[in-house]
């Protein structure tokens, strides 16, 4: 019995709650899987796992063993990286998630630039507007916008997003365009509320450095950043997103900036891993890539000063 390589079956049953899911996220048999986890419990002399047909959990000794495991994998990664090839060359699978409009208007379009530089990285990638549990679901970072963070996980500042106000140009030409805080009564707006939580958001603008809210008539609330948007092109309302996520629109005309004179606050943008993964190869490069693409000059990050 490969002892490390149990281990490593192990504690992604723990992580993911089930040994078929364990299996999948392996690429192994799942009769494999069993038989690893039999032999290592025999080994042991200890039962690791509670079954049953419907839900595993951990005994006393394997609640004692994961965490020992998990620090044993990491260190092992990490010193087979220092004295091997893939202290310059990292190769293996990294699960990463992030907003679907993150993924798909900045890091995809960009990631050809980590493929080349890190070619031996396999990477799955999620694109979610829910933020996902990184242990249970076997993830080794994910991108969040905000500020509402985990406190149990490893934080990476990447870079603030400007935030713009727009509105269809079908709703500027029915209820004019607003220039000021002052001149928001009659208007409405899109609601965004959260999948999980059901928190629901208002409208937020910078005035003498402090957040104000302000809540308006809505006729519709979406709990996705892509059918927010297109509530607001169909002409519900006023919404608030980040440059990136609304600078095509803008430029097609289909909709248009309001209240420029008072914008929101801008949204932090961080990187965040578990912190027994703090010293994974695969997640230092990737992290430290996003800061460079998060700094490169001409991406929709940061908000064109020619588009001011």
């Amino acid at each position: 019995m490969d002892r490390f390589n149990a281990m490593r079956v192990f504690t992604r049953i723990v992580e993911l709650g089930g040994f078929a899911k364990a299996a999948d996220s392996l690429q192994l048999p799942r009769a494999s899987v069993t038989v690893q986890i039999k032999q290592l419990e025999a080994h042991l002399g200890v039962q690791l796992l509670q079954r049953t047909t419907r839900h595993i959990s951990l005994t006393l000794d394997g609640a004692a063993y994961y965490p020992r495991c998990v620090r044993l994998l990491a260190d092992l990664e990490e010193t087979e990286a220092v004295f091997s090839a893939a202290r310059h060359n990292p190769k293996g699978l990294l699960r990463v998630d992030m907003p679907s409009g993150i993924g798909r208007l900045l890091v995809i379009p960009a990631l050809p630039q980590f493929t080349q530089r890190y070619p031996l990285i396999e990477l799955d990638i999620g694109l979610n507007d829910r933020p996902v549990d990184l242990i249970r679901e076997g993830v080794d970072c994910v991108l969040r916008g905000g500020s509402a963070l985990d406190d149990s996980l490893v934080a990476r500042p990447l870079v603030m997003l400007d935030q713009v106000t727009c509105a269809s140009p079908d709703y500027v030409q029915r209820h004019g365009a607003p220039r000021s805080l002052a001149e928001l009564e009659g208007h409405q707006m899109v609601e965004y509320f959260s999948s999980t939580t059901g928190k629901r958001f208002g409208l937020e603008f910078m005035v003498d450095d402090q957040v104000q809210v302000i809540d308006l008539p809505r006729h519709v609330s979406v709990n996705s950043a892509d059918g927010y948007l297109a509530a607001c092109e169909a002409g519900y309302g006023l919404v608030q997103a980040p440059y990136y996520h609304v600078a095509r629109q803008l430029k097609e005309g289909r909709l248009c900036e309001v209240l420029e004179a008072v914008p929101p606050p801008a949204m932090p943008l961080t990187a965040l891993y578990p912190p027994h993964r703090q010293l994974s190869r695969r997640v230092r490069v990737f992290v430290d890539w996003l800061v460079e693409l998060c700094a490169q000059p001409g991406n929709d990050f940061h908000r064109k000063a020619s588009s001011r």
